[in-house]
């Protein structure tokens, strides 16, 4: 008797499937895709402000020898892009910011174009530059988009209960302003993308690094006068997304109009201070937050105004509100939250999704409020969170409902994990005590969507699934791998339920012609929504392979299982039969069948109403971390020591690839709070390139101890959760509180850069910086 024993890929450490090809240097990412007959193109973009456009002389460029194609707006619709529908490609009136693109060439190499661009002549009419967003709705402020003569682009607003109540039952009531910069992606892969349109059909195929292909479809067939069924998007290998590639940009329909024009291929890439200037900001904001609790620590109320920077033109920054209201009505018990935010036209750089939509800025503000209470109320900062912190089945005031719940054990776990009780005490008092090395220990948490966001008809993610006569699986899904390991936890999730080793299963996620539908990469959604849809795929591949053995052995299905590619007797793993000859016998039957399954999985969560109540997402993400610093008082540099962190996953699927996950975005927080600062000034960027933005470096990684709570998530595949955005998201509150810690003093102005923190320490005494 062969038995063939039970084992599992769940919760095993797993490398990447694409990891050996790029360690070996294979993977071919748009930089490196020529396609015959491709010119290349270049943009000219404004060295203006805000500007009226007098004319444009493309006449020598056009002359050039080499040059195919050269197109300003007069030469294209004049459709707008965005959320407002107010970017157009090209621009024809004005320039709004320093981004601006007036005009495009297509030629047959980069030094051609390049020269092309230097013979364009633009004559600009100067006009009063809005940089400061608090004077965007002053009396006499320039306006930056005709449409919006109140230059106010979105307002969102959100209320549960009675804020007024919430007050008059507060023992102690804190009031702050907090500010946040601008950061950029700094995706080691820059932007591109390559338009081709097929002679004889003129259907058109986008080489394209979107992390959005099928919403990508849609807009461009709008933007193109197109039938999007004529568009067919093929993603190579993403150097990194972050949420950068959620919205269509100018570049891309420029590249298509070029193609179009010249009747050629057109190849348009960034350079890396392209990629700085042009490319999307996280979104800056001006925070007022108003909190209370009663004497015991029991919150009662919160109560914020947000200004958002929109810059010229409004993209995805402008709608992370959906987001930040998500943080202040329901990271705890809040009985009594108001929420206001309002953007605002200006001539800066406008900004775009970055990962964690605006839960960075929320979490900074709600989070060092919650150690400003404790403090006011003599409660230790871990207390106050355990005191109003929320368990399984709990509903929020905004109808977000906690199926699964790790909240509390994330809490307790970073606390016990770093002795933060000890460490806090030990650090205030310290203070005060000669030296200029201050230790300090902050503790931060966070709450976030981990089972995506219903924002549009459907969240929903299609898998299709076949098996070849030697029981090779190959996975279609519409789930897009933009670097975070989706295509590795699928095969996963896919071998767990047909018994299969890891290299049985392929899969295919790159090209709109072959794979089903789905929403795109963003929301935390991918593992449990694209995962879930392979999971039902699965379970209808295996149900007919049972079904079929069963016929063959005289058993019933129930009494058979898949294991190690084998058909097996599920009571005691004796094998009957070799998967791949079962797949054989129904291929090559008089009745020929294939094994070949589809299913589409959508999630339970609810499009929220006009007020933004509802259960947006199928379940939630928490954490909790523990920054521990140093600061050197004569300098103010902040140093990170350590970072404890405990995330509520779900269920541990990959341990390798979470640990990846929890492990970057925790440098990534880092980063947003200690080094990285996008200079916009009078509308301009100063740093735009590496020498002067402030990427964290492997040195300055902190020492990291993660722990995974698991809560078996009810709808999770295999009970797991989304967690890509969520180690991001308390970096900055974390190490906020942890200077507060060491020196006494509250920074709520991010970065907390040598300058910044020096400043700050200085003003705190009574002096004054020059």
């Amino acid at each position: 008797m062969t038995v063939v024993a039970k084992s599992s890929l769940i919760g095993k450490r797993i490398p990447k499937m694409d990891a050996p090809e790029k360690a070996a240097g294979k993977t071919r990412y748009v930089q490196d895709i020529n396609l015959p007959g491709q010119l290349i193109g270049k943009i000219l973009r404004t060295d203006r402000v805000h500007a009226r456009i007098v004319s444009i002389d493309t006449a020598a460029a056009k002359a050039l020898p080499g040059v195919y194609a050269v197109l300003t707006a007069a030469d294209i619709p004049k459709r707008g892009l965005g959320v407002n529908k107010d970017n157009p490609p090209l621009k024809g009136d004005k320039v709004r910011t320093i981004r601006d693109e007036i005009a495009a060439v297509a030629a047959e190499t980069e030094e051609i174009a390049l020269e092309a661009l230097k013979l364009i002549k633009v004559v600009y009419e100067d006009l009063p530059i809005l940089a400061d967003p608090r004077q965007s709705t002053q009396p006499g402020a320039p306006v930056i988009q005709d449409a919006k003569p109140d230059n106010i682009a979105m307002t969102f607003d959100y209320a549960h209960g009675d804020v007024a109540q919430g007050e008059k039952e507060s023992d102690v009531v804190v009031e702050s302003e907090f500010y946040l910069h601008y950061v950029t992606h700094c995706c080691m892969g820059v932007s591109g993308i390559i338009a081709d349109f097929e002679p004889t059909s003129g259907n058109l195929t986008l080489y394209s690094n979107t992390q959005v292909p099928f919403l990508h479809k849609r807009e461009f067939s709008e933007v193109l006068g197109m039938d999007p069924g004529r568009i067919r998007i093929i993603q190579p290998p993403i150097g990194g997304g972050f949420g950068s590639k959620l919205d269509i940009y100018p570049f891309e329909p420029i590249a298509v109009y070029l193609a179009k024009a010249a009747r050629r291929p057109v190849k348009l890439v960034f350079t890396r201070e392209e990629e700085f200037l042009a490319s999307p900001t996280r979104q800056p904001a001006l925070c007022r937050l108003r909190s209370g609790a009663k004497k015991d620590g029991t919150l009662t109320f919160r109560a914020v105004d947000i200004l958002l920077d929109n810059g010229g033109y409004t993209s995805w920054g402008a709608t992370i509100p959906f987001v930040m209201m998500q943080t202040f009505s329901s990271l705890y018990r809040v009985p009594h939250c108001l929420f206001h935010t309002k953007a605002v036209y200006s001539n800066n750089p406008y900004a775009g999704s970055f990962r964690g939509y605006g839960n960075l800025q929320a979490t900074f503000t709600v989070e060092q409020h919650m150690d400003m209470l404790a403090e006011k109320l003599g409660l230790d900062p871990l207390a106050i969170r355990m005191k109003n912190a929320q368990e399984s089945g709990e509903v929020t005031g905004q109808g977000m409902v906690f199926t699964s719940c790790g909240f509390k054990e994330c809490l307790t776990t970073a606390a016990s994990r770093s002795d933060f009780a000890r460490k806090f005490t030990d650090y205030a008092q310290q203070q005060s005590k000669p030296g200029n090395k201050k230790r300090g220990i902050g503790l931060a948490a966070m709450i976030h969507v981990g089972g995506g966001a219903k924002i549009y008809p459907s969240d929903g993610c299609g898998t299709i699934l076949k098996m070849d006569d030697f029981g090779h699986v190959t996975i279609m899904t519409g789930a897009s791998e933009i670097g975070q390991g989706s295509e590795t936890v699928l095969a996963q999730l896919v071998c767990e339920e047909l018994g299969l080793p890891l290299d049985a299963v392929s899969v295919v996620n790159n090209d709109t012609e072959v794979t089903p539908w789905d929403v795109g990469v963003h929301a935390s959604r991918t593992t449990f929504i694209a995962g879930n849809s392979a999971i039902g795929a699965a379970r209808k591949a295996k149900d007919k392979i049972l079904n079929a053995a069963a016929k063959v052995t005289n058993m019933t299905a129930d009494q058979l299982e898949m294991r190690g590619g084998f058909v097996v007797r599920a009571a005691d793993g004796e094998m009957v039969m070799p998967l791949p000859k079962l797949l054989r016998s129904l291929h090559f039957s008089d009745k020929a069948e294939l094994v070949m399954t589809t299913h589409y999985y959508e999630p339970s969560s609810v499009h929220q109403d006009k007020k933004f109540m509802g259960n947006v997402s199928a379940t939630y993400a928490w954490a909790a971390q523990i920054c521990e610093i140093e600061v050197d008082t004569d300098t103010g540099i902040v140093t990170l020591e350590k970072v404890t962190a405990a995330h509520d996953v779900g269920r541990v699927l990959n341990r390798m690839g979470l640990e990846g996950q929890i492990e970057g975005g925790i440098v990534m927080g880092q980063g947003y709070a200690l080094t990285e600062d996008l200079m916009v000034r009078q509308g301009k960027v100063l740093n735009p390139g590496f020498r002067d933005y402030k990427l964290v470096t492997a040195p300055e990684i902190p020492e990291m101890d993660i722990s995974f709570i698991e809560s078996m998530d009810g709808e999770g595949p295999q009970g797991a959760k989304g967690v890509g955005e969520a180690p991001a998201i308390c970096m900055a509150a974390a190490i906020a509180n942890a200077i507060h810690n060491a020196t006494g003093v509250r920074l709520t102005r991010l970065p907390f850069s040598p300058e910044n923190v020096y400043r700050a320490l200085v003003t705190a005494k009574g002096g004054v910086v020059e």
